[in-house]
């Protein structure tokens, strides 16, 4: 179904058009689209909650994958709820490894945006129309028929997460305890018919219908029903009508995105009394905090709820009331609406911004056509990240046989010079490229290796304090399961891509702090990079060491690529005219950016068969 949407929208999208995606059932769509309309501004709003980590981790692998995917196809996905939007990030760093900024993830193709916008309603609508004609006159016709007796109203769609049966049987428990509401109280049950021809929609009808009778044959009395029930769709007037003398609104879902209802029936208040009822469980209730809140699933609770709201003065209900009347009239549906829609327009901005250094067909052929035309070429390249994409265990990030032939195949052309610029210690870059001709940099320039010669220190570093820092990172691996040390000639590697990411996160600031204390007034730096800290004498980077290849002769075309704040360090001082790419689509000082280490590997292979 979602492919078809995608083959349909995609056939009749025009360039300049902004796309918005509505709910779950299409929650595969934004990514089918991204693939087939690069570039368009795309957005995604989800009207049910979105579940935590918890629950969502409870479907299949390839399932939960294929759905956050599918949302972040989008450039802004929408949520009802802080709440949602924060378990929907919580998942895409859990189950994706997509970290966020502020709810910004920034992915290889483009950045999308989660962010909450609690939809409204038309609030003049229902405002103005309980106090219409048409209103007033069906709300005299229920008043007649139901005499001056408190009324309780439930109105909602036929659907498992409503709780109709949790509130009828809260309702028959507060006939219990209370016998005074006795011929005095009565809940008009509206049920509206939705998904008939599903059995278990039925089978639900009918519990609902049989409790309902319960009920009434319990406590009902000739002249009173206690539950006045129908299964039917209400007009607008006769529902309007409903709002504006009901008592009370229960509206007690056990789980519901956002519910209207709540809205509808605070809107419709024109008198300025009333109480609300609302399930904690409901989006609503982030606006509505006036209300009395109550966990549906508790029957006594629910009951209570109903007693209070029955006693409470006017006076106190107008307070409530005016105060959540003011929040509505001001967050409409129309700004809910103009809301989205103006992010959707600055996320095209900023991924306009963003991808207008991205190296694509027709800047990657004028930077071929420079290179044919040189004669002294430097290539500065980062290897993790940037060569090879990451693994959970460094080691196992191998170059692969295409990187290799390559790299060989810049090597021997006598007019280049290839440098691989690593944090890597030397053996492990040695062990990677030994025998194809290349510069190595290991260890962010501390060892440095030339063609046919051996490893040299362009800086003479102690180790001495290795010993001392060893522990604390010890400590802080044994805290949290899956991180790593890695030690090399002159730094310490602390590496925690396998642990809990959210874990990591809160560990990660604590140990910095703790060596940041440790390592203040000593000549140590601690270097962040990705879901790695490191720690090395300062003086020595990746720019020190690039600026000691520069010098070795001048150069007619330069081109350093890298993934990380450490190769920041290179984009700086590169000369002018040189080119520099960042691999992945962010903020950088590079001039240009490749999406992901195949994108680094097709521009390489380009520049090493110019001719084809």
């Amino acid at each position: 179904v979602n492919e078809h949407f995608a083959d349909i929208i995609a056939a009749e999208a025009g360039p300049a058009d902004r796309i918005w995606i509505h709910d779950y059932q299409l929650m595969l769509l934004p990514a089918m689209l991204r693939t087939r309309l690069p570039g368009r501004s795309i957005g995604f709003f989800l009207h049910i909650p979105f579940p935590s980590f918890e629950l969502f981790r409870l479907l299949p692998g390839k399932w939960r994958r294929e759905i956050l995917s599918g949302l972040l196809g989008a450039d802004l996905v929408g949520f009802h709820t802080y709440e949602y939007t924060q378990h929907f990030l919580q998942c895409a760093l859990r189950i994706l490894d997509h970290s966020h900024h502020l709810g910004t993830i920034t992915l290889p193709s483009h950045i999308v945006k989660a962010q909450t916008f609690p939809l409204g309603i038309d609030f003049a609508k229902y405002h103005d129309g309980a106090s219409s004609e048409e209103t007033a006159g069906e709300a005299a016709k229920i008043r007649q028929s139901l005499g001056q007796r408190k009324i309780i109203l439930s109105v909602d769609r036929l659907d498992y997460t409503k709780g109709i049966l949790n509130r009828l049987e809260a309702f028959e428990l507060l006939l219990d305890k209370h016998p005074a509401y006795a011929g005095n109280v009565v809940l008009v049950l509206t049920v509206v018919p939705s998904r008939v021809a599903v059995e278990q929609y039925g089978m639900m009808k009918r519990h609902i219908e049989e409790t309902v009778g319960k009920i009434n044959g319990r406590f009902g009395e000739i002249g009173w029903t206690p539950v006045v029930y129908r299964y039917r769709n209400l007009p607008f007037g006769k529902l309007t009508a409903l709002y504006s003398i009901s008592d009370v609104a229960l509206v007690t879902p056990l789980r519901d995105g956002m519910n209207l209802v709540a809205k509808e029936y605070v809107a419709a208040r024109a008198d300025g009394e009333g109480v609300l009822v609302l399930s904690e469980m409901a989006g609503a209730v982030k606006e509505l905090g006036e209300a009395i809140v109550v966990n549906p699933n508790d029957r006594r609770a629910l009951a209570e709820a109903m007693h209070e709201a029955l006693s409470m003065p006017p006076l106190e209900q107008r307070r409530r009331i005016a105060v959540m009347q003011g929040r509505l009239k001001r967050y409409t549906v129309d700004r809910w609406a103009n809301d989205f829609l103006t992010q959707l327009d600055e996320m095209s901005i900023t991924q306009a911004r963003y991808l207008a250094k991205v190296l694509g067909p027709n800047l990657s052929e004028l930077l071929v056509q420079e290179y044919r035309g040189t004669k002294k070429r430097l290539f500065l390249l980062d290897y993790d990240g940037t060569l090879v994409g990451f693994h959970e265990r460094p080691r196992m990030a191998v170059p692969t046989p295409e990187v290799l032939l390559v790299l060989k195949s810049l090597c021997d052309d006598p007019r280049n010079v290839v440098a691989i610029v690593s944090g890597r210690d030397r053996d492990t870059l040695w062990d990677f490229f030994e025998g194809l001709g290349l510069t190595l940099v290991a260890e962010h320039g501390v060892w440095l290796r030339d063609p046919g010669k051996e490893w040299r220190m362009t800086k003479k570093i102690s180790s001495a304090w290795k010993p001392d820092l060893l522990p604390i990172l010890q400590l802080y691996t044994d805290r949290l399961p899956g991180a790593l040390i890695e030690e090399k000639g002159a730094a310490l590697a602390w590496h925690y891509r396998k642990a809990d990411p959210e874990q990591a996160q809160v560990l990660v600031g604590e140990l910095m702090d703790h060596l940041t204390s440790f390592t203040a007034n000593t000549d140590l730096q601690i270097m962040q990079g990705n879901k790695v800290m490191e720690i090395r004498s300062a003086g020595v980077n990746k720019g020190t060491a690039v600026a000691g290849l520069l010098q070795r002769g001048t150069y007619d075309f330069i081109l350093s690529i890298g993934d990380d704040w450490t190769d920041e360090d290179v984009f700086r001082m590169l000369p002018p005219g040189a080119h520099s790419v960042k691999v992945g689509v962010m903020s950088t000082h590079a001039r240009y950016n490749v999406r992901d280490p195949e994108g680094v590997l097709d521009l390489l292979r380009t520049l090493a068969n110019p001719g084809d």
